[in-house]
């Protein structure tokens, strides 16, 4: 402030204490003043935490799915399943390696002996119990979560994600195994809610990290279990990978640079009333001269606004929330129809599809992680791609899906294809359009909806994908048992 003495004016008014405001950069963090430097500095360290949270978010899950067939043969005992008839289980006819058909044999002579047998339980046991928990969370959380603050809902994510790999690891039982996926699917739900939701607290580009980040866990989870499993057994493999939940807690806490608004639940509103910090956007300037008196009156005015984007949504009457569902269908039916048909492929035709020859390096199980990881590497290639190629017509992706459903499942029938390298293409090629899909619909969430509606839109948004990948778990299990007990009588 600067007193003025003297009136070159004559004006008295003059002489009133001014306040000069220079040209400055507000930061989100904290509600202080930052320089250009220190805000560049927040943003490139909030996009690396968000690129990590999504990371480690959907890491557990992804392991889960890829070593589906491993957890379930070692519960069971490498067993095969006795749905079967006698005709089937009898079966002695034994094709020559040449033919390399996909099917599933129980016989022990020569190379059908490394022959990937058919669990007694579908993979899609297993797709289930990582799912259905999370879709129970994503059909609930928009209309209660934006009462429970952030801290608590990233350490209830952090627990339970300790939980499962400890859990499943020490599991010698089907249904304790299925019980440690289960803390995986709470873990990864509740991170996906609350962390898309939070990304409304940020920059837009936000939201492209975080796809990135989950991205990158299809890729790093399926390709770190995968060569993992060539050197350790399932259990160590998984107490190896106890270090993502901590990395979980260290994104959150320590690197992200987390504005004042996230520290309040949604309805909180008095709280930012009586404080004398504002929120404005990080690109917003002034270079002006006002009063304290003016300042004073601009403040007011400013409190007398929500605290932040998604504070007013989070008070709306649930006739009104689910009218401002309406408008998101056209993200959602696209969604649903994407992860529907990929997760049909992933956990109902993969086992249809292994290769009966001898191939040094890949054994029959070891093909189904290969399938799984050269899939999430799809996914990671296509999420990280939105800010290059953005994609409008997301429903074009989810039609392609429906058609490699119906190629894959003739190729797990007829076995058209010549090589196994064309199923490991094709698996690469299911991942890109699954994760285009994902990535482009909350992007354009994200850049079309109302920033007021903004975190109650994300959230209720992700609830497709998992519905779709839910259905899609349930239609496995008849398609496992379909093609353990009648497609292996062709041969």
């Amino acid at each position: 402030f600067e007193d003025n003495e003297e009136d070159t004016t004559g004006d008295d008014t003059d002489n009133e204490p001014r306040l000069h405001i220079h040209t400055v950069r507000r930061s989100r963090v904290g509600g202080c003043l930052e320089c250009s430097e220190c805000s560049d500095r927040s943003q490139m360290l909030n996009h690396l935490a968000f690129w990590l949270l999504g990371l480690c978010n959907n890491f557990g899950y992804v392991v889960m799915l890829s070593g589906a067939h491993d957890i379930l043969k070692d519960e069971e005992g490498g067993q095969s399943g006795d749905e079967c008839s006698n005709a089937t289980t009898s079966m002695t006819t034994i094709p020559t390696a040449a033919s390399t058909s996909a099917y599933y044999d129980n016989s022990s002579a020569g190379c059908v002996s490394e022959g990937l047998q058919c669990n007694h339980n579908s993979t899609g046991i297993i797709l289930l119990a990582d799912i259905l928990p999370t879709l129970l969370i994503k059909l609930t959380a928009p209309y209660y979560m934006h009462s429970i603050r952030y801290k608590y809902r990233v350490a209830v994510c952090v627990l339970f994600a300790f939980l499962s790999y400890i859990v499943v690891a020490v599991a010698h039982e089907v249904w304790l195994s299925l019980l440690g996926v289960v803390c995986a699917s709470i873990s990864a739900g509740l991170g996906e809610i609350t962390f898309l939701s939070l990304t409304s607290h940020f920059q837009p580009t936000t939201v492209s990290y975080w796809s990135s980040g989950t991205g990158a866990a299809g890729a790093v989870g399926a390709w770190s279990y995968l060569l993992l499993r060539y050197f350790l057994s399932v259990r160590d493999t998984l107490f190896v990978m106890l270090i993502i939940p901590i990395l979980m807690a260290v994104s959150y806490w320590v690197i992200l640079q987390k504005p004042h608004t996230v520290s309040l639940p949604g309805e909180v509103t008095s709280l930012l009333r009586d404080d004398g910090n504002e929120t404005q956007d990080d690109t917003d300037t002034q270079e002006t001269t006002l009063s304290a008196d003016a300042m004073e009156g601009k403040k007011k005015r400013k409190h007398k606004r929500d605290p932040y984007p998604g504070a007013r949504t989070a008070k709306l009457p649930l006739i009104v929330k689910l009218k401002l569902t309406k408008p998101l269908l056209k993200f959602m039916l696209p969604l649903f129809v994407v992860y529907y048909a990929e997760y049909t492929i992933n956990q109902g035709v993969y086992e249809l599809m292994i290769w009966r020859g001898c191939i040094s390096w890949a054994s029959p199980g070891a093909q189904y992680r290969w399938l799984q990881a050269l899939y999430q590497m799809g996914v990671f290639v296509s999420r990280s791609s939105v800010q290059i190629l953005p994609i409008k017509r997301i429903w074009i992706l989810s039609l392609l899906q429906c058609v490699n459903v119906g190629i894959l499942f003739w190729e797990s029938y007829e076995h058209i294809f010549p090589s196994i390298f064309l199923s490991f293409a094709f698996a690469f090629y299911e991942g890109l359009l699954g994760g285009g899909c994902y990535v482009n619909a909350f992007f354009r969430i994200r850049k079309e909806v109302d920033p007021e509606n903004c975190e109650f839109s994300l959230g209720v948004a992700s609830v497709a994908d998992s519905c779709g990948i839910a259905l899609a778990g349930a239609t496995a299990i008849p398609i496992h048992t379909y093609g353990c007990c009648h497609l292996q009588r062709r041969f």
